[in-house]
């Protein structure tokens, strides 16, 4: 509580008149600066309890007309008041705007003594996505001589979804993929409600399978099969990371897998499969809803996507290494057109002599045979070098020892972590939607590995880095062979058993880097 301009005035004056009467010894006037006193503060009394009353009888709503909104619209914003109880208080109420909200004019109604009820209704705009919560609205009282201001009423929830992208590209090496995210079929026939197709009877079909209509029709026993109900259980793995900040404001990597994610939350729902989501920051797991039917947490996984921001780059992370620039003798075992070392030797013992060179091409060939060499492989043949001092394991000793590191190093990354956790505790049968970018591919690509384990499908959603970067057509052409380098990337994670690779991206920028890459090769 705080005395107003006219509370401080007599305040001031009765101050003057105590001083006046011990200066001029009149205690007249010391009664009067006592009688003003009192009275002063019998007043401020008066006001507490009339507060206390009006507040008491006072109801304060923030209404806004919709609580789910797309960004840079305009929504009905009503403010309405109303005080049950008699008072000489003067009332201001002021609205809780959120701060991700922006209007012309401020929210507020003025209760004067005699009135029972006042409303306002305003325009506000949602420039910013996301979730926004209203403050409780600020209540003014005032009597003339004091004043208190605190804060009542409900705080609504406003939800405001980023502007519907019409030119967001998902497809494959420029062609755009014309079904929608998420869909599935069940695979096989049986019970359901979906018709699958109308046969003749065969010998085994039960008499409940037999259609009595079409058998009337045809003259001949047919069978109605239906498509049998299945429920896919979906993992969302989006990655939020500071490279994924990367882009034109609203037109961000991670906008766009975000709302590439929404929809397929969206089928998820429709379909009824169980849905569950992980969310990777630079530091890992930021959130993590456990798989569910998606009557139970559709809701919720939605409001995560759509509250999802990117990490904050700090300056360790932006001078730190990523997954792909960290590729060295171990990396390059992975790609698949390297042929990995082994330590298969026929017939061989730690004190025999060196393998020959026949023998060396032998052992690389049975590894060339075997493809990429799984971390069990990498330890077991690490293991089996430890004994051996020939020349043959001093020179294979170090390619597995780095491989060995490698894997140690990625297990240890952010996305890699996020997807083993997702896969450990999902028990049975997952598809895992993995949404990043293609900033770290060689953790991606353990990534896709660990994802699609026990016949697991994968789908990875990458953003390409050549579509976002800041002036990146301005030198078109060799934006084009930026998106060549990321296109035998996407290829190389589609090649994967059970693994779908998809390019998101806007869908302008990806037509303009095509058609560069047309008019070299007619130039050629």
């Amino acid at each position: 509580m705080y005395p107003t301009r006219r509370g401080w005035t007599v305040a001031a004056l009765a101050g003057v008149l105590a001083i006046l009467a011990a200066v001029f010894a009149r205690p007249l006037v010391l009664v009067g600066s006592a009688f003003v006193g009192a009275w002063l503060v019998a007043h401020q009394y008066r006001f507490v309890r009339d507060l206390e009353r009006t507040i008491g009888s006072l109801s304060v709503v923030q209404s806004p007309a919709q609580t789910a909104v797309r960004t840079a619209t305009e929504t009905p914003v009503t403010l309405a008041a109303t005080c049950g109880a008699e008072t000489a208080l003067t009332l201001e109420v002021a609205a809780g705007l959120p701060v991700g909200a922006a209007t012309n004019d401020r929210i507020a109604v003025t209760l004067d003594p005699d009135a029972e009820r006042a409303d306002r209704t305003r325009a506000v705009t949602w420039p910013v996505a996301g979730r926004h919560s209203f403050e409780s609205a600020t209540v003014t009282a005032t009597d003339g001589l004091f004043r208190e201001t605190i804060t009542v009423g409900p705080t609504p929830m406003v939800t405001v979804e980023p502007p519907r992208r019409r030119t967001i590209h998902v497809g494959k090496g420029g062609d755009r993929i014309s079904t929608s995210y998420g869909t599935h079929d069940a695979g096989r026939s049986g019970s359901g409600i979906e018709l699958a197709e109308l046969r003749e009877y065969v010998p085994g079909d039960t008499g409940k399978e037999i259609d009595w209509n079409a058998t009337a029709r045809h003259g001949s026993p047919y069978v109605r099969e239906y498509e049998a109900e299945t429920d896919r259980r979906t993992m969302v793995v989006v990655d939020h990371r500071a490279s994924l900040a990367t882009g034109p404001r609203g037109e961000t990597k991670l906008e766009a897998l975000r709302e590439v994610a929404v929809l397929i939350a969206g089928n998820a729902r429709r379909l009824n499969d169980p849905l569950g989501l992980v969310t990777v920051g630079d530091d890992g797991i930021t959130e993590h809803v456990e798989m569910a039917a998606p009557t139970v947490n559709y809701g919720s996984i939605r409001r995560r996507l759509l509250e999802l921001e990117p990490t904050p780059a700090d300056e360790h992370r932006a001078t730190g290494v990523s997954g792909r620039d960290r590729s060295g003798p171990a990396d390059q075992l992975e790609g698949g057109d390297h042929a990995t070392p082994s330590n298969n030797r026929t017939g061989s013992t730690a004190s025999e002599a060196p393998p020959s060179t026949a023998d060396r091409t032998s052992a690389t060939r049975v590894s060339s045979h075997r493809g990429r060499t799984t971390p069990t492989d990498a330890r077991r043949s690490l293991a089996d070098l430890e004994g051996d001092d020939d020349a043959f394991a001093r020179t294979l000793r170090p390619f597995y020892a780095d491989r060995q590191r490698y894997r140690e190093r990625i297990a240890e990354d952010p996305l890699y972590g996020a997807v083993h956790r997702g896969v450990t505790n999902a028990h049975g049968s997952l598809w895992t939607v993995i949404c990043t970018d293609d900033s770290r591919r060689g953790e991606l690509r353990e990534t896709v590995s660990l994802a699609r384990r026990g016949g697991n499908e994968v789908t990875v959603l990458l953003a390409p880095s050549v579509l976002y970067e800041p002036g990146g057509l301005a030198d078109v052409e060799r934006a084009y062979d930026g998106y060549v380098a990321f296109e035998e990337f996407r290829r190389e994670l589609a090649r994967m058993d059970d693994v779908t690779a998809l390019e998101v991206g806007p869908a302008d920028r990806l037509s303009a880097i095509l058609e560069a890459g047309r008019s070299r090769g007619d130039r050629a």
